[in-house]
């Protein structure tokens, strides 16, 4: 995680982009007292919102604890891939 000011950011903006999008860097950026703003990478956002979509049902949400389960006791199985 990065942390910075606004002046800081302005003055090396395309820097602290890098960082966060190559790095998938968090970049927290303070704005005073109790204030600020998080950049996180778009791949990182996706990431994000599809787990917040999967996890927004119940019944996705119990199937993904059930596979959890299963799959800390040992009790899953692999297959092959279909070419």
């Amino acid at each position: 995680m990065i942390t910075t000011t606004i002046s800081d950011f302005r003055k090396d903006i395309k820097k602290y982009l890098k960082r966060v999008t190559e790095n998938f860097e968090t970049l927290i950026i303070n704005r005073g007292k109790d204030s600020g703003v998080v950049v996180i990478s778009l791949d990182e956002y996706n990431s994000l919102m599809t787990t917040q979509h999967e996890l927004s049902s119940e019944k996705n949400k119990a199937r993904l604890d059930s596979a959890i389960a299963k799959f800390k006791k040992g009790d899953s199985f692999s297959k092959d891939l279909i070419d």
